[in-house]
C-alpha cells in the first residue's frame, strides 16, 4: 500500500474511534488532498450533512493556497451551519514523509445544546444574585463585527436559547431587540445577522419588514 493510502486509512481509525468516544454531536471528516474537488473520502457522525466526494471547504483551499506546505493546524474556531446550528471546529493538515500535505482531517463538534444548557443554567443562578446588582463585565469589541457579534449574543441571552432552536416568532423577537439597539444602521449587517440565525438575507429583511410595520417606520433604513 502507497504511503499516502496508508495514511488514510490510520486516520479511518482514529475517526472511529473519536466519534465513538463522543457521540453524535461529534462529527470527523477526512480529506485527500490529492483530489480537492471530490476530497471527502471518510466520514463519521452526521452534523455538516455532507457525503462522500464532497469538495474540501474553502477556508481549508485558502489556508493551504496561502501557506503551502507551512499551513498551520487550526483548533476550536467557530463555524455556523446553514441552520444556525454553532459548531466548534478542529482541522489538522497531514504530511507525508516529505513533509507534502495530503490530507487533513476535520473534527466538526455540534455544541449548540451545550451553549443552550450554558444559558438556561446562567439564568437559574442569575434568581438567586440581588435584584439590584448590575451586570458590570462587557466583551469590549475592537472592530465592527466584533461589535456587531457582541450585541447578537446580547440578544441571543436576553432570548433565553440558542439560534438554531428558536422558534420563528423568537427569532423575529431577537431581530427586534437588535432593531432596538440600532445594529440595521451597520453596513453589510444583514448578512452577518442572516448566518448567525441560520436563515436567509431575505428572510431578516421579512422580520425587519414586519417590525418596522408594526412600529411606523420604512425598511428603507436598513443598509444591506
Amino acid at each position: 500500500m502507497e504511503e499516502s493510502q496508508h495514511i488514510i486509512e490510520i486516520l479511518k481509525q482514529m475517526a472511529d474511534g473519536i466519534t465513538n468516544t463522543f457521540g453524535d454531536n461529534c462529527e470527523i471528516a477526512i480529506h485527500d488532498l490529492r483530489d480537492i474537488t471530490h476530497s471527502l473520502v471518510y466520514i463519521t457522525g452526521n452534523v455538516t450533512n455532507r457525503e462522500i466526494g464532497s469538495p474540501v471547504t474553502d477556508a481549508v483551499i485558502r489556508e493551504i493556497v496561502k501557506h503551502g506546505s507551512t499551513v498551520k493546524d487550526k483548533y476550536s474556531f467557530k463555524t455556523i451551519t446553514e441552520d444556525g446550528r454553532e459548531i466548534k471546529s478542529t482541522t489538522l493538515f497531514i504530511r507525508n514523509k516529505s513533509g507534502e500535505v495530503i490530507a487533513a482531517l476535520c473534527i466538526n463538534f455540534d455544541v449548540t445544546v451545550y451553549l443552550n444548557a450554558m444559558q438556561a443554567l446562567e439564568q437559574f443562578a442569575g434568581v438567586i444574585k440581588s435584584k439590584t446588582s448590575e451586570k458590570i463585565s462587557k466583551k469590549i469589541a475592537f472592530s465592527v463585527d466584533n461589535t456587531i457579534e457582541a450585541l447578537f449574543e446580547d440578544a441571543v441571552v436576553e432570548i433565553g436559547k440558542r439560534p438554531a432552536t428558536m422558534s420563528t416568532d423568537e427569532k423575529i423577537n431577537l431581530v427586534r431587540i437588535l432593531e432596538r439597539k440600532g445594529v440595521f444602521q451597520i453596513k453589510g449587517v444583514v448578512n452577518q445577522v442572516a448566518l448567525q440565525l441560520g436563515v436567509s438575507n431575505f428572510t431578516v429583511y421579512n422580520y425587519l419588514k414586519k417590525i418596522r410595520a408594526s412600529a411606523g417606520s420604512s425598511i428603507t433604513r436598513v443598509l444591506g
